[in-house]
C-alpha cells in the first residue's frame, strides 16, 4: 500500500466516524486557534507599536528627567533630582541649538476636561505645551489645518492642535472643528489644526491630546513649577552617538552636575523604545506559544485515546489486511497517516479562525490602529505541530495494531 493509498484509507475511516472525527478536529482546532490566535495578535500589536515609532527616526535622543534612585547601597543616600524647568530646558536649545535640531514639550495636565458648546470631553484629556519642531520629531502628522506659527509662540496666543479622539468626542462627524474655539480651563483657544490618528502602546493616549504653544502652556499651568521635556535630532544617524555625549556635556553645563558625579538628568535614544518593545513582545511570543502548546498536547492525549479505541475496533479488519499479505510497516503507516490526517484538518480549520481572531484582539488593544496580518511564519508552524501532535498521539497505536497478531485478529469480534 503506497502513501497516497494510506491517505485515501485514512479518509474513508474518517468518513465512517464522521461525528468522533469532527469532535477530535475540533480539539486539534481549538489547540491551533489559542496557539495561532496568540502569536497574531502579538504580531499585531508589534506592527502597530513600530508605526508609532516608525516617525521618531533612529537619529534623535530625549532628555528627561532622572528617576528617583529607590535603591541605596551600602548606606548610600537616596537622591531624588530637581526636575528639568523652563530655563535650563531654553538654555540647553540655546546652547546646543546649532549642531542638532531641538524641540521641547511640557505636560500642563493630563486630566482635563474640554468643552465646546453644549459637549465636554472626559476628564482625561492631555494638555502639552510643545515648540515649533516638537509634533514633527515625534512622529504627529497634521491631517487639516497647520503647525504653529513662530507668532503663536511668541505671543503665547491661545490656539491649539487637537487629536481625533478629542475632537469625536466634541464635534459632530461631518462638522469642520478647524478655526472654532474650544473651552480649556475657562479659556478660548482656537483650533488651527487637526492631528491623524496616531495611537499607542496601551490604547489611544496620544488621541486624548491638545497641543498649545508653549509659552500658552506655561500660562495654563497657573503658577505650577512644570516639568520639560527635550528632544535632539542629530543631522545624521552616523554621528547620533557623537551627538548625545555632546548633548550630555552641555547638559551637565546647563545642570552644573559636578566633575564626578552621575547625570542628573537621563538621555535615551528614540530607538531604544522600540527595541524594548521587541524585547516585550518576545517574551510575550514565547509565553503565547507555550500556552498554545499546552492545549495542543491535550488535544494529542485525547487523540491518542481515540486511535487507541479505533485500532481496537477494526481488530478484524487489521487480521484480514495481514492475512492479504499487508506487512507491520503497511498496518504501522496507515493508522499514524490517518491520526496526522485528523491533526492537519483540524489545524487547518484552526487556522481559519486564528487570523481573524488574532487581528480582532490586537485592533482592540491598539484602539484600531494595528494592521491586518497574515502570519504565514505562524501558519507555517501550525501546520507543522499539527503533523507533530500527529506523529505523538498516533505512533504507540500504530505500533499496537502493527504488533496484532493476524489468527488471532481475524477471530476477534
Amino acid at each position: 500500500m503506497n502513501f497516497i493509498e494510506n491517505i485515501r484509507e485514512a479518509l474513508r475511516s474518517i468518513k465512517g466516524n464522521m461525528l468522533r472525527t469532527v469532535l477530535t478536529a475540533l480539539i486539534i482546532a481549538i489547540g491551533i486557534t489559542s496557539l495561532v490566535g496568540i502569536l497574531t495578535a502579538i504580531d499585531g500589536i508589534q506592527s502597530s507599536v513600530d508605526n508609532s515609532f516608525s516617525g521618531l527616526g533612529a537619529n534623535s535622543f530625549d532628555i528627561r528627567n532622572r528617576d528617583v534612585f529607590r535603591i541605596r547601597k551600602e548606606g548610600e543616600k537616596e537622591r531624588n533630582y530637581p526636575p528639568i524647568n523652563y530655563r535650563q530646558a531654553k538654555m540647553y536649545k540655546a546652547l546646543f541649538g546649532k549642531q542638532a535640531i531641538i524641540g521641547m514639550k511640557t505636560n500642563v495636565t493630563f486630566n482635563s476636561e474640554i468643552k465646546h458648546e453644549s459637549k465636554k470631553t472626559n476628564p482625561n484629556s492631555r494638555i502639552i505645551g510643545t515648540d515649533e519642531n516638537y509634533l514633527d520629531m515625534k512622529g504627529y502628522k497634521i491631517a487639516s489645518g497647520r503647525d504653529f506659527s513662530s507668532s503663536d509662540l511668541e505671543r503665547a496666543a491661545n490656539v491649539c492642535i487637537v487629536g481625533v479622539d478629542v475632537i469625536s468626542q466634541l464635534f459632530e462627524k461631518n462638522s469642520n472643528p478647524l478655526n472654532q474655539e474650544i473651552t480649556i480651563s475657562g479659556g478660548k483657544y482656537k483650533i488651527v489644526g487637526l492631528l491623524e490618528k496616531k495611537g499607542s502602546f496601551m490604547g489611544g493616549g496620544d488621541d486624548r491630546v491638545v497641543f498649545v504653544p508653549l509659552e500658552t502652556g506655561r500660562k495654563l499651568s497657573q503658577g505650577r513649577n512644570l516639568t520639560f521635556d527635550i528632544v535632539t535630532s542629530a543631522p545624521n544617524i552616523k554621528d547620533v552617538e557623537n551627538i548625545m555625549e555632546e548633548a550630555r556635556g552641555a547638559m551637565r553645563i546647563v545642570r552644573q552636575d559636578e566633575l564626578g558625579r552621575e547625570d542628573s538628568f537621563s538621555i535615551e535614544r528614540s530607538d531604544s523604545l522600540v527595541k524594548q518593545s521587541e524585547s516585550i513582545t518576545g517574551v510575550l511570543r514565547i509565553g503565547g506559544f507555550g500556552i498554545g502548546f499546552i492545549t495542543l498536547l491535550g488535544a494529542a492525549i485525547a487523540l491518542m485515546n481515540i486511535m487507541m479505541v479505533s485500532v481496537t475496533e477494526r481488530t478484524r479488519e487489521i487480521g484480514i489486511r495481514k492475512s492479504l499479505g499487508a506487512t507491520p510497516r503497511v498496518i504501522r503507516l496507515q493508522f499514524l497517516i490517518e491520526a496526522i490526517v485528523i491533526c492537519v484538518l483540524g489545524g487547518l480549520a484552526g487556522l481559519i479562525l486564528a487570523i481573524p481572531i488574532g487581528n480582532v484582539i490586537a485592533s482592540g488593544i491598539m484602539s484600531g490602529t494595528s494592521s491586518f496580518i497574515v502570519p504565514w511564519l505562524w501558519m507555517f508552524l501550525g501546520i507543522a505541530v499539527c503533523v507533530f501532535v500527529g506523529i505523538l498521539s498516533g505512533f504507540y497505536p500504530a505500533s499496537k495494531a502493527s504488533k496484532l497478531d493476524p489468527i488471532e485478529s481475524l477471530r476477534y469480534e
